[in-house]
C-alpha cells in the first residue's frame, strides 16, 4: 500500500515535470502558441534563419524579378566608322534590353537599339554569347526583333499579357539593363494610359502606356511587367530634362507587339495598307489663302494609281500655285476625318489607319470643293515596288 501511494505521488511528480517542460519550451516560441497566420510563420522562420522578414509587396517583387529576368537579355551593337585615314574601325554602338519570345531564338526589342548596326551582339543572363540575325523590324512602333541559335534550355520566354484592362494606378515592374547594369529591377505604378509620343525617327506611336518607374538609357527594349510577371509593355523611351530619369517613362503596349511581332517573325516586316496618297497639312493661314472650307485636315496634291485612295476615287490636285515663295498643288480633295475620326496631317493619317490590314474596309470624309463626301474605302497592300503614280 506504501508502496502504490509512493509509485503514485512519483508518477505525477515526473508528468507535472514532463508538462512542465512542454509548457516552458512552448512559451519560447509564442508564434506557435495558437495556430497563427501565415505571415507569423514566414516571420518565425525568418528570426531562426537570420533571414530578413519581407513584406507581401517585396514578395511579388522577388518573384517577379526570379521568374523573368532569365529571360531579359543584354543587347550590344558594333558600327563601323572610318578613321583618318579612310579605314573602317569598328566601334561598340548602341547598347539596350531585349525580351526572349520563345524558344527559336526570337528576341524583341527597340528598333532604335539595332538601328544602323552592322552586327549585334546577346549576352543572356547566365553570360553566354551569341550573334544575332535581324529577323524583321518596325520603325513606325519601334519594335525589332532578332534571333540567336541558343539551345532551348537557355532560353526563357516572357510571357505576354493583356494590355487592353490596364489602369492607371496599377502597379508596374521594369527589367532591363540600364547604363550596361545587367538585369536591373525597378518598380512604379502606371501613370497614364492612351499616351501619344514620338520616336526618334519622328513617327508618332499611339496607345502608348505612361509609368513613374525608373526607366533609364539601356532600359530599352526591356520589359514593363504586371504583378504576375507579364509583359503588359516594353519600354522605348524617357521625357527627361538633362538626360537624366525624372518619373516619366514611356512603354509601347503588348496589344501593339502581339501584332506587330506575328508579322515581323512571320513575314519580315509588317503587312500594312497601302494608303497611297501625298498631301499639304492645313492650318488656319493656308485655308485662308486658298479660301478652303475647312481650317483642318490633308489637302491631296498626288495620288497613286492603283492605292487604296486611288481605287476609291480620291482625287489630287488639278493645279499649282504659288503661295509664300513656294509651289504649292491646290484642287485635290481635302480628306478630315477616318471612321469619324479626325486627322489634320499624313502622320495622323497614318495613325489612323494602323492596325488595319488589307482587305479591310474604312470610311473617309473629305471635301471635294465645298462638298462634304463620305467614301467607303476598301484598304490594298502595297506592291514590293511602287509603281510610279
Amino acid at each position: 500500500m506504501k508502496h502504490g501511494l509512493f509509485g503514485t505521488i512519483f508518477l505525477t511528480a515526473i508528468v507535472s515535470s514532463v508538462v512542465t517542460i512542454a509548457i516552458f519550451r512552448w512559451n519560447l516560441l509564442p508564434e506557435f502558441s495558437s495556430s497563427p497566420p501565415e505571415a507569423k510563420v514566414q516571420a518565425a522562420f525568418a528570426a531562426r534563419t537570420g533571414q530578413p522578414t519581407l513584406s507581401p509587396d517585396e514578395e511579388t517583387n522577388v518573384r517577379v524579378y526570379n521568374k523573368v529576368s532569365p529571360g531579359v537579355v543584354n543587347i550590344t551593337s558594333m558600327v563601323v566608322e572610318y578613321d583618318f585615314f579612310f579605314s573602317p574601325v569598328a566601334k561598340e554602338g548602341a547598347t539596350g534590353s531585349g525580351c526572349v519570345l520563345d524558344t527559336e531564338g526570337d528576341i524583341l526589342t527597340n528598333y532604335h537599339v539595332i538601328e544602323s548596326a552592322q552586327s549585334l551582339e546577346v549576352s543572356l543572363p547566365d553570360q553566354t554569347k551569341y550573334r544575332a540575325a535581324l529577323v524583321g523590324y518596325d520603325r513606325q512602333n519601334d519594335l525589332a526583333v532578332i534571333r540567336i541559335k541558343a539551345s532551348r534550355e537557355r532560353l526563357h520566354p516572357v510571357a505576354l499579357g493583356d494590355s487592353e484592362s490596364l489602369r492607371v494606378g496599377q502597379k508596374v515592374l521594369a527589367i532591363g539593363n540600364p547604363l550596361g547594369l545587367q538585369n536591373t529591377l525597378t518598380t512604379g505604378i502606371i501613370s497614364s494610359l492612351g499616351r501619344k509620343i514620338q520616336t526618334e525617327n519622328n513617327d508618332l506611336v499611339d496607345n502608348v502606356i505612361q509609368t513613374d518607374a525608373a526607366i533609364n538609357p539601356g532600359n530599352s527594349g526591356g520589359p514593363l511587367l504586371n504583378t504576375t510577371g507579364e509583359m503588359i509593355g516594353i519600354n522605348t523611351s524617357i521625357f527627361t530634362i538633362g538626360g537624366g530619369n525624372i518619373g516619366i517613362g514611356f512603354a509601347i503596349p503588348a496589344s501593339t507587339i502581339r501584332r506587330v511581332t506575328q508579322d515581323l517573325i512571320t513575314e519580315g516586316r509588317v503587312i500594312r495598307p497601302w494608303v497611297g496618297i501625298r498631301g499639304y497639312q492645313i492650318n488656319d493661314d493656308l485655308a485662308s489663302a486658298l479660301d478652303l472650307p475647312v481650317t483642318s485636315g490633308i489637302l491631296v496634291a498626288t495620288v497613286e494609281h492603283g492605292s487604296s485612295m486611288d481605287n476609291a476615287g480620291v482625287r489630287g490636285s488639278s493645279e499649282m500655285v504659288i503661295l509664300y515663295n513656294r509651289r504649292v498643288y491646290i484642287g485635290g480633295d481635302i480628306v478630315t476625318q477616318v471612321n469619324g475620326k479626325p486627322v489634320a496631317s499624313m502622320e495622323e493619317l497614318r495613325l489612323a489607319l494602323e492596325g488595319k490590314k488589307p482587305g479591310e474596309t474604312v470610311q473617309i470624309t473629305l471635301f471635294r470643293g465645298r462638298s462634304k463626301i463620305q467614301k467607303s474605302v476598301v484598304l490594298v497592300e502595297a506592291p514590293r515596288v511602287r509603281p510610279r503614280s
